[in-house]
């Protein structure tokens, strides 16, 4: 069997939302199973990735449990979770110049699967595409996929000079590939938005844990 080398990836959590479903909070301190949201999160992707950051505005001491570094947008104005990915790839060309990919998740998807990395870059590397993002039930997930550093120009021109702010608007201009998994018996890219989402988030738990 041949196997590939996954290249050196730098994952980032991106947990800037407002929840202003759950009235306000940060989602991914929810607890669901006897474990936060982000801790679920952190326990998928820190085997997959080689080093994980929290991209979080606000005070940063609320993440302080979880040991990671945090950073904030730069772009001012809450433009979304480019501006999380954005300021991702910047901190990666300045702290780990040795890394060329992000990977980015969003921090309210307990769920993560354990393979995400590697088959993100096997299918770009395979399609010889420049950016990767998941999907599952014929629905892609372009805020979790893989951004190549050297592209952090282009994304701050296009969210600073183009007021930018859907992903998908974005990851057109490239030539993409897209993963996708089952969706059963969970969904693993299942996020909380909602209150309804925790109890059910509770039931997948429960199926996970004992998978």
């Amino acid at each position: 069997m041949v196997t590939t080398k996954i290249p050196l990836t730098q994952g980032v959590l991106l947990a800037g939302g407002l929840a202003r479903r759950m009235g306000g909070g940060d989602k991914p301190m929810r607890t669901i199973g006897g474990h936060t949201i982000l801790e679920r999160v952190i326990t998928r992707l820190s085997p997959q990735c080689d080093g994980l950051i929290l991209n979080a505005n606000g005070d940063p001491a609320r993440f302080a449990v979880f040991g990671l570094q945090v950073i904030a947008d730069d772009v001012p104005g809450f433009p979304g979770p480019l501006a999380g990915i954005l300021a991702a790839l910047d901190w990666t060309a300045a702290n780990r110049p040795d890394i060329e990919w992000v990977l980015s998740a969003a921090g309210d998807c307990p769920f993560l699967p354990r393979d995400l990395v590697a088959r993100l870059h096997a299918a770009r590397a395979r399609e010889n595409a420049q950016l990767a993002v998941a999907a599952s039930s014929d629905q892609s997930h372009p805020v979790i996929g893989l951004w190549r550093v050297a592209l952090r120009d282009e994304l701050r021109h296009a969210l600073v000079v183009e007021d930018l702010r859907k992903i998908d608007r974005w990851t057109a201009r490239y030539k993409l590939a897209t993963v996708a998994w089952p969706a059963e018996p969970l969904d693993p890219f299942f996020n909380a938005n909602t209150v309804e989402d925790i109890a059910e988030a509770e039931r997948l738990a429960a199926l996970d844990d004992a998978a």
